[in-house]
């Protein structure tokens, strides 16, 4: 099943409850917001979205608008932005209307959402437009670390964080002792044997800190862990009796086996080609070797792996059935056993990732210390508190509006912060969450944006879904081409569709085609009209990876 998506009408878009915008590149997602934006200010239209200016609505104030981006000079640009509507909105409703030309509907904004008002309040627009244009400075439009700064610093009481903290930029070295200080407390106490095994893991501090990092942000994710020394002694002892057990058996089979093998042999029962002394005792030597060594952990018999199996035996024997030996059913199960024994590294990992975050985010309490992460971590924490109900209330009371850009970049986190300030799956009616992205521009994985938070956050306003379905930006060509490979690989009956999420009939990120009403422009080379997309296929394809391959594979068949 597809969740439905409706396409989007700046005029009539509701400004209560939960929404989500979908908005691919060129499609007017800055417009959308700075037209949400006026109408906001204005008092324009209620939840059923019929675009009419309605006594209940309340005009908004900028402080009482949050828009929330991921950079500074985003922020920067959409201030600016906002502030140029807001101005060009007040002129438009000072105009006297003998002057402006009577459009259809739907072709200019501001004409149409004037003639959704009385003339007899057009002064009174003007001059609310005029004031939130001047008042832009003190807008709520910041990035997400700055807004949640702003969040515990006024509402220190009910999020019980500290009146004044530094900002520390850069926390890698603060870290870095951090780890030393784990390695010195846990690593130097441990017995030879054990630091031994703790270094083939990671040879040194700097070597375990590229192991926590990715995992500091999901610490609260990790299962709890006993201390090294426990977890290592735990993990020899289970090494202990899971090599004893698979060992047992193995010096009797492998006499067998040798005795199987040289009969057939002798009685000319097996391919000689593909099954030779000098193949078969090697392998049976090794087999011996490992299970007569009570550590010994690896076992490397090559292509005896796959020959000594009732697949290998049947491949190989010529007179008769093939023989019947536990050794033969047992081979593979041994080799599956042996590349999952008993291994504390994950156990190690964790405690070692609880145990710096802890005792970073002490130290850079007592030191009045936070760093970016931090801010996010803070906020998180204090509306999961038991005065978090409390806290959402007054955020929510401080700011019934938020426009949240660029959300397929959020990460949990984040996602859970608006979430509960705004409960998005309720849909609540005393306030407006409005998230503006695109999943196909999710490119930061790597700072822990996830793009299945966006799914989350498309599954929860279910209906509540719209699209920008115009690009203005880029040639009418280009866009033809891009829909035409998109389209074509999202009807193909098998595969995971456009995007890859497509599980059967159920597609949580279907493709949208766009229409294109951006640049006549056309690319000639010697007067020729030249193609606006070309795909250069490699060959061979089959060292790309998966997803560009699919697509390389399929561009000659569109």
């Amino acid at each position: 099943m597809t969740q439905l998506i409706t396409p989007l009408e700046p005029l009539t878009f509701p400004l209560t409850g939960s929404h989500l915008i979908e908005a691919s590149a060129g499609t007017g997602k800055t417009f959308t917001i700075t037209a949400l934006y006026v109408r906001l200010v204005l008092g324009h239209g209620n939840a059923c979205g019929e675009g009419k200016a309605f006594a209940n609505a309340r005009p908004l104030a900028p402080p009482e608008i949050l828009v929330v981006t991921f950079t500074d000079a985003a922020t920067r640009d959409l201030r600016s932005r906002i502030r140029t509507q807001l101005a060009e909105a007040a002129e438009y409703f000072r105009k006297n209307p003998d002057n402006t030309p009577n459009l259809p509907k739907g072709q200019d904004f501001l004409h149409d959402l004037r003639s959704d008002f009385s003339p007899d309040s057009w002064a009174g627009c003007a001059y609310k437009l005029q004031l939130a244009s001047e008042w832009m400075d003190e807008s709520a439009v910041s990035t997400i670390h700055g807004w949640c700064n702003r969040m515990l610093r006024e509402h220190a009481f009910d999020s019980q964080s500290l009146f004044t903290r530094s900002m520390e930029t850069d926390q890698a070295e603060p870290l870095a002792e951090t780890i030393r200080d784990y390695w010195r407390n846990h690593y130097y106490p441990l017995s030879t044997q054990d630091i031994a095994q703790v270094t083939a893991y990671w040879s040194d501090p700097p070597a375990l800190e590229k192991k926590i990092l990715p995992l500091l942000k999901h610490v609260n994710l990790l299962p709890s862990a006993e201390a090294p020394e426990q977890i290592l002694q735990q993990t020899r002892t289970s090494m202990t009796i899971t090599l004893g057990t698979l060992k047992e058996p193995w010096n009797n089979w492998t006499d067998e086996l040798e005795i199987l093998f040289q009969n057939a042999t002798d009685k000319k029962r097996i391919n000689l080609k593909k099954f030779r002394e000098q193949y078969y005792k090697p392998w049976l030597a090794k087999i011996r070797d490992w299970a007569g060594s009570p550590e010994q952990k690896a076992l490397d018999i090559g292509k005896g792996w796959e020959r000594l199996t009732p697949e290998g035996m049947a491949e190989i024997w010529i007179d008769g059935p093939p023989p019947v030996h536990p050794a033969f059913e047992n081979l593979p199960r041994l080799q599956k056993a042996l590349n999952n024994l008993p291994d504390a590294y994950e156990n190690l990992l964790t405690h070692a990732t609880h145990w710096v975050s802890s005792r970073f985010s002490a130290t850079q309490k007592k030191r009045a210390l936070m760093g970016f992460d931090d801010l996010l971590t803070d906020l998180d924490a204090a509306l999961a508190s038991e005065n978090g109900e409390r806290l959402a209330r007054m955020i929510r009371t401080q700011f019934p509006v938020a426009l949240i850009d660029e959300f397929q970049d959020t990460d949990p986190v984040q996602y859970r912060i608006f979430d509960r300030i705004y409960e998005i799956a309720k849909n609540r009616s005393d306030c407006a969450l409005i998230l503006i992205g695109d999943p196909k521009q999710a490119i930061y994985a790597f700072r822990g944006a996830d793009v299945h938070t966006y799914l989350k956050a498309r599954k929860s306003v279910q209906e509540r879904l719209y699209s920008l379905g115009t690009n203005y930006r880029s040639t009418k060509d280009m866009v033809s081409a891009s829909n035409r490979c998109f389209e074509f690989i999202e009807s193909k009956e098998t595969g995971n569709g456009a995007f890859l999420f497509r599980d059967g009939k159920h597609n949580p990120v279907p493709f949208h085609p766009v229409r294109a009403k951006g640049r006549d422009d056309r690319f000639l080379v010697d007067n020729q009209v030249i193609p606006a997309l070309t795909a250069a296929i490699p060959s061979p394809a089959d060292n790309m990876p998966f997803s560009i391959g699919t697509y390389l594979d399929t561009f000659s068949e569109i």
